[in-house]
């Protein structure tokens, strides 16, 4: 089979998975071809078109292949289509988006291509660079950006609009909470890449435009923090770039240094602590004329967690206690609803993991022991985890049996492969103490749940 052939089978099973007819995809050529600006020839031109690639006769040039990919949620290589590697390079970009525009057209592939389960995307690699260079971009920053006005057969958003988006993400938001972030993750994409990106390439006024573009932000760094709980760590990395450009052009410094806190703490997890450490600073520093207490707590236990993976102790508690000093003068009436869950109880899940990762074993059961809030399950979760690896590396092997046992029986409704990550670290401590009838005993209890035998099998892989 020639390559014609083999992209004429492709995009004609991509077409029928879809059960579109050809006019049908004629009619959402046309669309998208609208909203970037071009006019398309006659449907009857267009359709015979479509059937010239289908039946393998003819390949799509570099105008309309583009367009097919998107319209399809396609990457050029899925389509058969190996002239479009360049499209598919841009979705694994990790620069600094330069405009509005590339923020918005670059988040709309990252959903298609995700939605679509392209590999390349889901099994790369964060970038260490894009780190540095988005937090110093994002610092020296000139005023918020707006897109040019889309075309005007494009709908007209309004605030309406936006509230819908801003309550369908709160819901995702809970559903994350509840069941981690394997559990609703594509069905999070779906919206975002169906209902949301059309209302990026709408009309809209400056105001509409600035909440638009700041609520999408906040989705957008729901779907990066869930790609980062289900270890999809390229890809978080990506989204969450995107997502901090669109905070900047909704002109939403609070949110925007957010971000570059949720990247510190991916940082930290993949053992990039002196990156960590710097993302956390330039959040603090960022929005210091508009942070509120319970922000510069929580950026304070960022650089917290990341100091204490490089063994600075004496660094690390000052942070801690700069924690606690904002968390103290806190005005709960200031807050933005998304950092209202930063409360005394996660700031001592932090200091838990801090005493913890500085061998301060007894501190951490301390600090632990007060991190439950009984609200957030996977939050609880990792709490309950660290109260059992600090148990455990105090030397009472039966009472880290018996709260990671708890923990389990807290996650079994979690899909997360963060949550398999503590697991797994739990198992290998284990196995270091030695053989032991509590050992024993344990593992057989063990045996009965999903995220333990799913940490077993990440480390024989």
């Amino acid at each position: 089979m020639d390559g014609k052939q083999f992209a004429g089978e492709r995009l004609r099973a991509a077409r029928r998975e879809r059960g579109w007819s050809q006019m049908r995809l004629v009619s959402e050529l046309r669309r998208v071809a609208l909203r970037h600006g071009h006019a398309l020839p006659s449907d009857a031109s267009v359709k015979r078109r479509i059937a010239s690639w289908e039946n393998g006769h003819s390949t799509p040039d570099e105008f309309y292949g583009p367009l097919l990919a998107e319209v399809l949620g396609r990457s050029g290589p899925e389509l058969g289509l190996s002239h479009l590697t360049g499209q598919d390079a841009r979705l694994l970009e990790t620069h600094y988006p330069r405009t509005p525009e590339d923020a918005i057209g670059g988040v709309g592939g990252l959903w298609r291509a995700d939605l679509n389960g392209y590999e390349p995307l889901l099994r790369s690699e964060p970038v260490v660079p894009a780190w540095h260079e988005a937090s110093l971009r994002w610092l020296v920053a000139p005023e918020p950006g707006f897109p040019a006005g889309g075309a005007r057969e494009n709908m007209q958003v309004g605030l309406a609009d936006v509230a819908a988006v801003k309550t369908t993400a709160e819901m995702f938001a809970q559903l994350d909470d509840r069941f981690g972030g394997a559990h609703a993750r594509h069905s999070l994409i779906q919206y975002l890449s169906r209902e949301v990106e059309p209302l990026l390439h709408g009309q809209y006024t400056e105001a509409v435009g600035r909440a638009l573009f700041s609520t999408v932000a906040e989705g957008t760094l729901l779907a990066a923090w869930m790609s980062y709980d289900a270890c999809h760590h390229g890809l978080a990395q990506r989204y969450f770039l995107r997502a901090l450009r669109l905070a900047q052009d909704g002109n939403d410094r609070r949110l925007a240094g957010s971000i570059l806190s949720a990247m510190s703490h991916q940082a930290t997890f993949l053992g990039h602590y002196t990156e960590a450490a710097t993302l956390a600073r330039a959040a603090r520093m960022g929005i210091s004329g508009v942070a509120t207490p319970t922000m510069m707590a929580q950026f304070h236990a960022m650089e917290a967690r990341a100091l204490a993976r490089t063994g600075d102790v004496r660094a690390c508690e000052k942070a801690l206690a700069e924690s606690t000093r904002a968390l103290e003068s806190r005005n709960s009436d200031d807050e933005p609803e998304w950092i209202t869950y930063f409360d005394e109880a996660e700031l001592a899940a932090e200091a838990a993991h801090c005493f913890r990762d500085v061998n301060h074993a007894r501190r951490a059961v301390e600090h632990a022991h007060n991190a439950m809030s009984g609200e957030h399950v996977r939050s609880d979760f990792f709490a309950t985890m660290v109260l059992a690896d600090a148990h455990l590396r105090a030397g009472d092997v039966e009472e880290a049996c018996r709260v990671a046992l708890d923990a389990m029986d807290l996650g079994q409704s979690l899909k997360s492969a963060r949550c398999v990550s503590y697991l797994a670290e739990f198992r290998a401590r284990l196995d270091e103490a030695g053989a032991s009838a509590v050992s024993r005993e344990f593992r057989e209890q063990a045996a009965g749940y999903r995220l333990w035998d799913e940490a077993g099998a990440t480390r024989t892989e």
